[in-house]
């Protein structure tokens, strides 16, 4: 079964809540990246977070870039998304594995770090990008896209991300959550989703014993409460070719091109987010010197 996304609004208006199974997704970076245990859980929660932030705030042709360096041993981590569903990630350092905290759970705050920031880019068709950077705050990762949406963004928000990884570093659950109070919610249904909170389990141990998405927003606030607007599928989706390869080469300095023909007779470029090889021959290099922008 594929991965999706889920769209509602909760307490007739008073609420908008996100909720995602992204197990497949998460799975896949896990393979491209040959992730181990906690590179895994930090570059899968943010995946989540940001296929979450995408839907919630882009439409259209629009996209996102979600930029995290919190100087821990995992080091930088990259995601990019889009109001379509689909995500890619990248992780500096994929093999680290730290010993678990002390509530037997993936060290995400020692592997992340709290020392940096993190930054989200929004194209939105403007002549400029919108750029919004806040510290991290927690290293978890849920808690920092919280604080960016309340920092940044001026929204209150609830966002949780979660991913379980099997001893084979295999994903067996990954998925989570993003709740917005809007303008017309009542200090009630505010008071009632902090207590709710506060008492729900994990999303992947709700995801291990098979509740799905929409499970999930019923057990947060009640079935009857909940209206679900859209369900879209996701999916970890590269847009990486050989032509975009050779179009970011024709910017190099000739000479640096020039070198690669003569030295090596050749070149690879590797995909960072998806590991993907392109090989470029003496011709191929050749052809992009002639049309390189260093004149």
């Amino acid at each position: 079964m594929s991965d999706y996304l889920i769209k509602s609004l909760v307490h007739d208006g008073q609420l908008r809540a996100y909720a995602i199974d992204a197990t497949q997704t998460v799975s896949t970076a896990q393979q491209y990246h040959d992730t181990w245990q906690s590179s895994s859980a930090a570059l899968g929660r943010t995946l989540i977070g940001t296929l979450l932030l995408s839907a919630a705030s882009l439409s259209g042709d629009e996209t996102l870039a979600v930029n995290i360096n919190g100087g821990g041993p995992v080091g930088k981590i990259i995601a990019e998304g889009n109001a379509n569903g689909t995500v890619r990630g990248s992780i500096q350092a994929p093999h680290v594995k730290l010993t678990l905290n002390k509530n037997n759970k993936i060290d995400v705050k020692n592997a992340v770090g709290t020392n940096g920031f993190m930054t989200v880019t929004k194209d939105l068709g403007l002549k400029e990008p919108f750029t919004g950077q806040v510290p991290l705050v927690s290293g978890e990762l849920g808690e920092d896209f919280t604080y960016y949406l309340a920092a940044s963004e001026q929204i209150p928000s609830a966002v949780a991300l979660s991913v379980f990884v099997n001893n084979d570093n295999s994903i067996a659950a990954a998925g989570g959550f993003l709740l917005q109070v809007l303008p017309d919610a009542t200090e009630e249904v505010i008071a009632d989703l902090e207590k709710r909170l506060e008492e729900l389990p994990l999303v992947s141990e709700m995801m291990l014993k098979g509740k799905k998405p929409e499970d999930i927003l019923d057990v947060l606030f009640g079935a009857e409460n909940v209206k679900i607007l859209d369900k879209m599928d996701i999916k970890y989706e590269c847009k990486c070719s050989k032509e975009h390869f050779a179009e970011l080469m024709a910017t190099l300095p000739k000479k640096d091109l020039e070198e690669l023909i003569a030295k090596d007779q050749g070149a690879e470029a590797v995909c960072h987010f998806c590991n993907k090889k392109y090989q470029f021959d003496e011709a191929e290099l050749t052809a992009i010197l002639e049309h390189s922008y260093d004149k």
